[in-house]
């Protein structure tokens, strides 16, 4: 599946977004469950966690926009990248005199993290456990980066319901609170975990928001 087909182009950003995760999702049979990253809850309130995460490897684009701009641009670069828009290390696949391609599983979430004035976003998608740096496919486009990230505690608070900007201030400002009343410091930015096709109900969507702590 490419990104160059006409039928693809035509389609709103949105549309495509979803239409893109749609697919992904429906070719993940029982057998093969879109993979999450693993993590390790030291802590629980309700709904609030704390977490261990190990290392991860994402791969990441940095693009301009509001939080949907961004995130259904992001996402497409992404997608396009992991579909096949790449060269792959495996079998010779940087040596031979036609560059093979390699599909990547999808994983879930997709995660949106804003820079300074939130007019750039960094969207990320975290590699399958099976991939190292040196095993990943190379991407053609130089906007997907890929970047190992050592293990972090990150505080987070779930909630379903449809993502707005407003939606994700207070959620943010309640799990800051939360950090705050355990004298704990934050460690990075606000980070926005989505695990749903965009049509999914909205009583059953599950969000987080993503907050690095000491």
């Amino acid at each position: 599946m490419t990104f160059n087909n006409p039928l693809f182009r035509a389609m709103p950003v949105w549309l495509s977004t979803g239409v893109v995760l749609s697919l992904l999702l429906i070719g993940a049979t029982p057998a093969m469950a879109i993979e999450e990253p693993s993590y390790r809850v030291i802590t629980q309130s309700e709904p609030f966690e704390i977490r261990e995460y190990p290392p991860l490897i994402v791969a990441q684009v940095e693009v301009p926009g509001d939080l949907s701009e961004a995130s259904s641009a992001g996402f497409r670069l992404i997608a396009n990248y992991i579909f096949g828009n790449n060269i792959s290390v495996r079998d010779g696949g940087l040596t031979t005199a036609e560059p093979v391609p390699e599909k990547i599983a999808m994983t879930v979430p997709v995660i949106a993290e804003g820079k300074g004035d939130q007019r750039t976003w960094l969207i990320q998608f975290v590699m399958p456990k099976q991939y190292t740096l040196e095993t990943l496919p190379k991407p053609n486009n130089p906007q997907v980066k890929l970047l190992a990230m050592g293990p972090q505690k990150i505080a987070v608070i779930r909630f379903t319901g449809f993502i707005s900007d407003e939606k994700v201030h207070e959620k943010t400002a309640e799990l800051m609170a939360w950090i705050k009343s355990r004298n704990t410091l934050p460690l990075g930015n606000p980070r926005l975990a989505r695990y749903n096709p965009p049509w999914s109900i909205p009583w059953m969507r599950r969000n987080e928001i993503l907050i690095p702590i000491q």
